[in-house]
């Protein structure tokens, strides 16, 4: 039995319609339809959401099951969470003359290079920049994008082991080296 995929699902704030295999939800922020596949169903009871597998199953089977009941309750967990409120990640960008402004649809980056970076934005997702240009603030309903913007974001400029400069996402650690030192 899945450990994850037996956890219910809080759908307080949200209006939840299960039709078979279709799950058409509507929140404050954004509205949808999930899709189970074939081996599960999903079932409200007293304001939570549960999926539960069908009784048909053989054994051989039970495994890989195991797998799309977990994953498929956590990714619609995470599609109805971000019905009602939007995710956040932050992003910090460290060096001298290192910044984001924000023009229109898309994103200037001075990352050091002898050119600027435009990054477009996605729709769906908001940004807020502080006014030193290096704090940056994502929010989007779709947890995914959010997580494949920053991480894009990320690449442009690496944080780099030495003098700890680059873009950092949310509160990760770069872990320093130690230069060169001189033996006499």
């Amino acid at each position: 039995m899945s450990k994850v995929g037996r956890r219910p699902i809080d759908i307080t704030d949200l209006q939840v319609d299960v039709k078979d295999k279709e799950i058409h939800f509507k929140g404050k922020k954004t509205s949808g339809v999930y899709t189970l596949p074939s081996e599960l169903m999903a079932e409200v009871k007293e304001k939570q959401l549960f999926i539960i597998p069908k009784e048909n199953l053989s054994k051989k089977s039970l495994r890989e099951l195991n797998r799309i009941w977990g994953l498929h309750r956590a990714l619609l967990a995470n599609q109805l969470k971000g019905a009602t409120q939007e995710f956040e990640k932050k992003i910090e960008i460290t060096g001298l003359g290192y910044k984001a402004t924000k023009q229109g649809d898309k994103l200037v980056f001075s990352l050091g290079y002898s050119h600027k970076i435009d990054f477009p934005l996605p729709k769906n997702v908001t940004v807020d920049i502080d006014k030193t240009g290096q704090k940056l603030l994502f929010k989007s309903t779709d947890k995914g994008v959010v997580g494949l913007v920053c991480s894009k974001i990320r690449t442009l400029r690496k944080p780099e082991p030495y003098k700890g400069t680059g873009i950092k996402v949310g509160g990760e650690v770069i872990v320093r080296k130690a230069g060169k030192t001189k033996t006499s």
